[in-house]
């Protein structure tokens, strides 16, 4: 049973493979090994275990066998005190950290711009508990992006994940909404970008100087006037999907660096909804979702 994108609240979750045959406590037990067997028994007892993401498991001895996917649900960190208007750790381990950015926050700091990033934000957090300690940037959402962003905690660790990127990260999902109802509900957009002077992303014919960069995309839901699109990256392009969008006459609401044409949400309604990974230290499957904001399910469902 996969988080649902309309739920009412933000859903997370992770993933783990079973590679042999055993008993679920067992596994869990190995697995989380930050857990006591008594808080193991708690996530069984209020429902937050899930096998093969459909069947939810309330009892410790349930046999498992290999190829089962565990999925736990709303799992904490005992270790996690943090809060911070702008960002959410959704979870922290050893190695890395996962966190659901608001939108109007950097990422990271740029040459242009000295002001508050999700980088500087979880660096301090992190020296507030070990003081020889920062973290390491894996990848970027736009400022006016929200959603997931995952951050290292070691040189070594970013180096492993960036180096074998594609390998590691299995799923990218972002949620748009958009101007116009694209005609085909369904499709990939493919083309070569290229930035400019002034940081602006374009298309190019020029296939040696441009960077190929592919995008499928999904029709959610629309109204008279606008759509809700799942987006799913096979590349990962500066400004890829606003630039893709724009391409097809289906600009972001509120994106007035690519395509403006109204912002009644006072925001770039883009949003990083599902990231799904091969942990590189354990080697699981880990997937995380936040559901879509709220904003965005409200104007689409305006007739």
């Amino acid at each position: 049973m996969k988080a649902s994108f309309f739920s009412k609240s933000s859903s997370k979750y992770f993933s783990l493979k079973v590679t042999e045959a055993t008993i679920l406590l067992r596994f869990l037990q190995e697995k989380l090994k930050e857990h006591s067997r008594t808080s193991i028994k708690e996530l069984l007892k209020n429902e937050k275990i899930l096998i093969n993401h459909k069947h939810i498991i309330t009892h410790f001895d349930y046999p498992l066998k290999k190829g089962d996917i565990v999925s736990i649900l709303s799992s904490k960190n005992k270790e996690i005190n943090f809060q911070h208007s702008k960002l959410n750790i959704i979870f922290e381990d050893e190695i890395l950290i996962v966190i659901n950015k608001k939108e109007g926050l950097l990422s990271v700091a740029t040459a242009r711009k000295e002001e508050q990033t999700a980088y500087n934000i979880l660096n301090q957090y992190i020296k507030s508990k070990e003081k020889n300690k920062q973290i390491y940037l894996l990848h970027r959402l736009d400022r006016d992006t929200s959603g997931l962003m995952m951050f290292a905690k070691s040189k070594a660790i970013q180096t492993i994940m960036q180096e074998k990127w594609k390998e590691n990260i299995i799923e990218r999902t972002y949620i748009a909404l958009v101007h116009n109802i694209p005609e085909k509900p369904n499709g990939t957009i493919s083309s070569y970008l290229i930035e400019d002077k002034s940081t602006k992303m374009h298309i190019t014919s020029d296939t040696e100087k441009g960077q190929i960069a592919t995008t499928r995309y999904k029709t959610l839901k629309h109204n008279k006037s606008f759509a809700l699109l799942e987006l799913q990256l096979e590349t990962g392009r500066k400004n890829q999907i606003r630039v893709h969008l724009q391409s097809m006459g289906h600009p972001i609401v509120g994106d007035k660096k690519y395509g403006f044409l109204s912002d009644p949400l006072h925001r770039l309604c883009l949003h990083a909804s599902t990231l799904s990974f091969i942990h590189p230290q354990s080697k699981d499957k880990m997937t995380f979702e936040c559901a879509v904001p709220k904003c965005f399910l409200e104007f689409i469902n305006q007739a």
